[in-house]
């Protein structure tokens, strides 16, 4: 095998893993939608790392947003994606809609 080769099956192989290793977090679905997120407020383990499932079921771009969390990710109409945290310390994180910050805001609850 080509030293090319081997390299690109290693970093696929990462990819795949690191995919496959989110997928086994406990996951928390929010929808965002037109300026409002659901839920607005989410309850999670604190000491354990995390999957939020982001949906943005309105009419036009939403960007998720913690500067507590230090996570941010921006979803078009129609779009899927999804952020990992790390372990939390007992306490709220507040989120919010950048592009609607007076209306979509929620907070993240680790217990």
């Amino acid at each position: 095998m080509k030293v090319n080769s081997k390299i690109a099956l290693l970093a696929l192989t990462a990819t795949l893993s690191g995919l496959a290793h989110a997928e086994d977090l406990p996951t928390f679905q929010l929808d965002m939608s037109n300026g409002k997120v659901s839920p607005t407020r989410i309850e999670v383990p604190a000491g354990k790392r995390i999957k939020i499932a982001i949906k943005n079921s309105g009419t036009s771009a939403v960007e998720f947003e913690s500067v507590q969390l230090r996570k941010e990710k921006v979803l078009a109409p129609g779009g899927e994606s999804f952020v990992v945290i790390a372990p939390l310390d007992p306490g709220e994180y507040k989120f919010f809609d950048d592009f609607n910050q007076a209306t979509g805001q929620g907070v993240i609850v680790a217990k």
